[in-house]
């Protein structure tokens, strides 16, 4: 089973992620993580060495060659993933169960506020445009993100609630 969670930045798809493959019993993945390990240093630190453009190169790289050579995981994309390089036709693969974890700008503003210095999209927005800026971004981002084969509102629920919702889509769709 391929498992793919999507969404913007701090919606929870790592840590839901990581206990949801504890559950089903198979590997769990980070692509940011499989970024950092091939490139050897951190997304910010990339970011501000090679820019935007050179990370979607690589990200859509090792992405296409992940998903070539692995099978039964759960990957967390980073926020901006689907949206470049045509990544978000992965999201409709047939042996892909794809999920795009639905958070509000309102309570992801909340969840980032102290969190920005970690983000390179983020760090120079101030608390005042926070939410504005999310709120921009996933207007943008929302076509690619509703590629997704299935939506969990993940707005306001507990991580649990949302592994629940998750867990019962996996074996109804099995």
């Amino acid at each position: 089973m391929k498992i793919i969670l999507v969404g913007y930045m701090g919606v929870g798809k790592t840590s839901i992620g990581k206990k949801l493959a504890k559950k089903v019993g198979i590997s769990f993945f980070d692509l940011d993580e499989i970024i950092q390990n091939n490139q050897k240093c951190s997304i910010n630190s990339f970011f501000t060495t090679n820019g935007e453009v050179y990370f979607r190169k690589i990200e859509h790289q090792l992405l296409k060659e992940f998903l070539s050579k692995t099978d039964d995981f759960i990957l967390s994309l980073g926020g901006g993933t689907p949206c470049y390089a045509n990544n978000h036709f992965f999201l409709k693969e047939n042996d892909i169960v794809s999920i795009y974890l639905k958070d509000s700008a309102t309570n992801l503003a909340v969840k980032l506020k102290n969190k920005k210095h970690k983000r390179p999209l983020l760090h120079t927005i101030s608390d005042d445009n926070l939410e504005e800026y999310i709120n921009k971004h996933l207007f943008d981002r929302s076509y690619y993100y509703l590629q997704s084969k299935f939506i969990v509102n993940s707005d306001g629920k507990k991580k649990q609630e949302i592994i629940n919702e998750i867990l019962e889509i996996l074996n109804s769709n099995i």
